[in-house]
Parts: C-alpha cells; structure tokens; sequence
C-alpha cells in the first residue's frame, strides 16, 4: 500500500498516521465499530492535498452525524482554540480546571515583587500550596512556545517569591506555565531541570491539559454547536467558559434566544456526562 501524507498546522508535511486519529475518536467515546467507519472513510479520501484541518472536519462531520455528545468531546482541542482572541477565556477555564482540584483562584491579580510588580495570570492556592501561573494561549494549533516562554516567566516567578517570602509566605511555591498548543523540546527540558511545571493539550503524558477537562467534565462553551460563534463570544465576554455553568445557572442564557435554551442545555448535559 503506498504512504499517505498530510499537511500539518505547522506547515511541516508527515506521514498520515490512523492511529492518532482513531486515538482522538477513542477519547472522544466513540465505539469500535464507529471509529472504524470514519478511519476508513477518510483514508479512502485522503488525496495529495489533504490536511490535518480537513481530516479532523472531516471525521467531526462524520461524527456529528452520529452522535452530537460525541461530536461535542471530539470538538474539545479547536474549542479551547477558541477560547480568544485574548487570553482572559482561557486563564479563566484554567482557573476553573483548577478550583475543581479544590484550589482558590484568582485570575489577573497584581503582585509584587522583590523588584518590580507583576501581572500573574492565575494566583492559586491551597493552605500549604501556592501556584503562580503564566497563560499562552495560541489560534493555532501548531504554534509551540519556545524556549523564551520559560526563561522570562522563571525570572517574573523568581521576583514573586522573592517578594513574598519577604512578606512571610511560608507556603510552598510552584511555578506553572500552561498553553493550549504544545512547547518545544527545550522548554521542556528548562522546564524539568528548574521544576517548573508545564501544562499543554498533550503534556505531560498523565495530567495534560486534555486528560484534565475529560476527567473533570468541565467542557467549554466553544464546544457547543447549536450556538452560533457570536453567540459563544457572548457568553465567554460574560465570563461563562463552561458548559457546566449552563447548566448549574441556566439564567446565564438569557442574552440568547429564549427558543434555543432547552436545546443548549442539553447538549451541555450530554457533553458534561460521563464518555465512558
């Protein structure tokens, strides 16, 4: 059988390889039987101009077709591409995914320093843990944060604690560094040698950004089709970034159009619920 290629985010043109498509259909909750189906439609339509991006609408409309909770999980990494232009959306489903882990959490607070005053992105804490938290979130998929993301927040990081063990913190620090795309080689390795912690849609292998939300249940609002994007930046500019506030609150609506309310939170309740 001759090799397939395919285009990435990135530019860069690799091998298709079906096991990591049938992989995101596993994660996804998708049957055997399923998966099997939509691997074979797309291999069979594969052609010389064929992309990641196409591949993955492609399978997202074939699974759509199948099951919307399906569809709705499947969705999850362009959902938290979604989360922008701006930062805030994503710090604030950070901070979320973290208050869930039994953290308080503040979002774009000051602090100071040693020497200088500093945005943090996410301020969380625990009665012995402090986690201060740097957000890069990326429209593109095949962005990498390199090796100037760690070296300039390690110093920021550096600066804080200085700052508040001079004020008596007595509790233990972390410094973490969390995007949705993925971070070079050399990041990572600053990264275990300092012990800095990353967070990325597929890293660490136990713990990723991915694993996280599908553990947790706690979905974005951009994972929802039966709004319209307009009406996901609604939401998202009024600080609901989870399915599950939807559903907790469903007055939270109410700048949407009352006819789609019931069809919205069920589709919350179908991709909050459990995959497996």
């Amino acid at each position: 059988m001759s090799l397939k290629w395919v285009k990435k985010a990135s530019g860069e043109v690799v091998e298709f390889d079906e096991s990591k498509l049938k992989d995101s259909l596993f994660n996804s909750g998708a049957s055997e039987e399923l998966i099997d189906q939509i691997t074979n439609t797309i291999s069979a339509e594969l052609s010389d101009t064929s992309t990641t991006r196409s591949i993955y609408k492609r399978a997202y409309q074939i699974l759509r077709a199948s099951s919307q909770k399906l569809a709705g999980k499947y969705k999850l990494k362009n959902a938290i591409l979604e989360l922008g232009p701006s930062g805030y959306p994503f710090e604030e489903f950070i901070g979320k995914l973290l208050n869930y882990q039994g953290y308080e959490v503040e979002i774009g607070i000051e602090v100071q320093g040693r020497c200088l005053t500093h945005e943090v992105d996410v301020f969380a804490h625990t009665d012995d843990q402090l986690i201060i938290g740097e957000c890069k979130h990326h429209g593109n998929s095949g962005y990498k944060s390199d090796i100037k993301t760690p070296l300039y927040v390690h110093s920021r990081y550096n600066d804080i604690v200085n700052g508040l063990k001079s004020r008596g913190e007595k509790r233990e620090t972390e410094c973490w560094i969390i995007t949705n795309t993925r971070f070079t080689t050399d990041s990572e390795d600053y990264a275990n040698c300092y012990g800095i912690k990353l967070l990325a849609w597929d890293y660490p292998k136990k713990g990723s950004l991915r694993e996280r939300v599908e553990v947790s249940g706690l979905y974005p609002v951009t994972c929802l089709f039966s709004l319209t994007k307009k009406e996901k930046q609604i939401l998202v500019d009024n600080h609901v970034v989870l399915c599950q506030q939807l559903t907790e609150n469903p007055s939270l609506l109410d700048p949407i159009d009352s006819r789609k309310h019931s069809r919205v939170l069920q589709e919350c309740r179908d991709i909050c619920s459990a995959s497996f």
